[in-house]
C-alpha cells in the first residue's frame, strides 16, 4: 500500500529537482505508456537499490537495481535502433537497470533480466528493453545462490 504522505513528500522534492534530474521514457514504459518523464534517485546510499518513480503520478514506481550487481555475466546486444533512439554513441553512455518484483520477501524476489531498462546518462533518455532473442526470462531469483526449492 502506498503511503500517501510519502507520496505527498515525493511532489514536494520533485517541485526542487532540477530538469537534469528527470528520466525521459519517449516510449513509456511498458503498461505505463502514458507516463513519460521519472525520477531515479537511490533509496539508501549504503543500498544498490534505486526507484523510478514516475513524475506525474507519485503513486507509479519500481524498485530497479544495477543486475551486473547479481548477475555478473548477464549480457546482451543493443539494437542499433534502441542505439539511435537514445542516441548512443559509446558503452560509457549506457546504465543498466532491471526491475526488482516480489520485494515483500526479499528472499524470494526477482528480477526481470528479460525487459532491461537501458538509460543514455548524458541525454537521460531511457527505454525499457524487450529481449525477445534471448534466453532471459521474466523471473531470475534476485538471489542467483540461493538453494533449490527458494525459488520465486
Amino acid at each position: 500500500m502506498i503511503d500517501m504522505k510519502k507520496a505527498e513528500s515525493f511532489a514536494e522534492r520533485l517541485a526542487k529537482r532540477e530538469e537534469e534530474d528527470i528520466v525521459l521514457f519517449r516510449q513509456g514504459v511498458p503498461g505505463f505508456e502514458h507516463l513519460k518523464r521519472y525520477v531515479l534517485f537511490r533509496m539508501d546510499e549504503q543500498l544498490p537499490f534505486y526507484c523510478l518513480q514516475a513524475a506525474d503520478e507519485a503513486a507509479v514506481q519500481f524498485l530497479v537495481v544495477d543486475p551486473f550487481l547479481f548477475y555478473p555475466q548477464y549480457e546482451f546486444e543493443l539494437s542499433k535502433t534502441v542505439q539511435s533512439e537514445l542516441n548512443i554513441r559509446s558503452e560509457d553512455d549506457v546504465q543498466i537497470f532491471c526491475i526488482v518484483s516480489g520485494a515483500a520477501d526479499f528472499k524470494r524476489a526477482t528480477l526481470n533480466l528479460m525487459a532491461p531498462i537501458v538509460l543514455n546518462v548524458e541525454t537521460r533518455d531511457a527505454q525499457q528493453v524487450i529481449l525477445h532473442e534471448s534466453n532471459y526470462k521474466t523471473k531470475h531469483p534476485l538471489w542467483p545462490d540461493q538453494p533449490k526449492g527458494e525459488e520465486a
